[in-house]
């Protein structure tokens, strides 16, 4: 596909975003896009003023069965980091936490106002 239809940001260089009080940093983390693609990193940071969540190592599972207008197919690549915008995801769950952090079956669903979008490139 030309783009992916979230409105995300991947890059290849790290930007500093100090997330010290939020549990489950460096936990390793499912994220559901609203577009059903899933994404599977670990948890860099959480912005709460910008409303994003920051994944580091992040690879791209594609729409796998869930139900969608076309199919995205998995990607092999791993990004650095992306950066989604909490209205673009729809489910967000703890798979592998970090010692100091107990492993429940955490699970997030985003409601986050809207921002302006940015895009992952092909």
């Amino acid at each position: 596909p030309s783009s992916y239809r979230d409105s995300l940001s991947a890059v290849t260089t790290d930007q500093k975003m100090a997330t010290p009080s939020v549990p489950y940093i460096g936990s390793r983390i499912v994220l559901i896009s609203k577009s059903e693609i899933r994404y599977e990193g670990t948890l860099g940071s959480v912005d709460t003023a910008a409303s994003t969540v920051k994944l580091h190592q992040v690879r791209s599972f594609g729409t796998e069965d869930r139900k969608t207008e076309g199919v995205i197919p998995a990607s092999s690549q791993i990004y650095e980091y992306i950066i989604f915008r909490g209205a673009d995801i729809k489910d967000l769950h703890v798979c592998e936490s970090t010692a100091s952090q107990p492993a429940a079956a955490t699970s997030v669903t985003s409601a986050a106002p809207e921002q302006a979008p940015e895009a992952l490139p092909p």
